[in-house]
C-alpha cells in the first residue's frame, strides 16, 4: 500500500514536472528566410523573434494548404481559394486566447471569435484561383469563411471578419 501510494505521488510529479516544461518549452518555429508576410502576437506559446511568431510565405504553406471554394461580394462568380487552415495555424503557435484581432497593411482592423476557426473551417489565403495574392489583389494574406456552406455565413458579420491585406495577428 505504501508502495502504491509512494509510486502514484512520482507519477503525479513526473506529469507535474513534463507538463510545465511542455508549457514552457513551446513547440520552437522556424525562422523565416524571406521577408515576413503575417506576424503573431499575444497569447501564443511559439515565438520566433521578439515574442512573436512570424512567418514568411514558405513557413505558411509548410503547414499545408486547404481548398474553399465559394462566391464572395468582391468576386464574380465561384472563387477557389487555398490557404491555410487557421484552426491549424493557432494550434501551431499554441494560441489560448478567446478571440484573434486581426491588422491589415492599411490598418483595418477586425476581431474574431477563435472558435470561428474550428466551427466554420476558416483559412488564411494565399492563393485565389490558383495565383499568389498581390497586395493590389487583397494579398498577399486574406480570411477566407466558406459562405457558400452556411447561410448564416453571408452576413455583414462575416463579411467584417474576413479581412485582406492581412499582416498582423494578435490573440486575446
Amino acid at each position: 500500500m505504501a508502495a502504491q501510494k509512494l509510486m502514484a505521488g512520482l507519477v503525479g510529479a513526473l506529469v507535474a514536472l513534463f507538463g510545465l516544461v511542455g508549457m514552457a518549452y513551446a513547440a520552437p518555429l522556424g525562422t523565416p528566410t524571406e521577408k515576413p508576410i503575417l506576424t503573431i502576437t499575444g497569447k501564443i506559446g511559439a515565438t520566433n523573434k521578439d515574442k512573436a511568431a512570424q512567418f514568411d510565405r514558405a513557413m505558411l504553406e509548410a503547414l499545408g494548404l486547404e481548398t474553399i471554394e465559394t462566391t464572395t461580394p468582391w468576386h464574380e462568380g465561384k472563387v477557389k481559394f487555398e490557404g491555410v487552415s487557421m484552426n491549424k495555424l493557432m494550434k501551431h503557435v499554441g494560441a489560448t486566447g478567446e478571440r484573434l484581432i486581426v491588422v491589415a497593411l492599411n490598418d483595418y482592423a477586425t476581431e474574431i471569435p477563435m472558435e470561428d476557426f474550428a466551427k466554420y473551417k476558416v483559412i488564411l489565403a494565399l492563393k485565389r484561383d490558383g495565383e499568389y495574392m498581390s497586395v493590389r489583389d487583397k494579398g498577399p494574406l486574406f480570411i477566407i469563411y466558406p459562405y457558400d456552406a452556411d447561410p448564416d455565413l453571408k452576413t455583414q458579420t462575416y463579411y467584417a471578419r474576413s479581412a485582406w491585406q492581412v499582416a498582423k495577428f494578435d490573440v486575446r
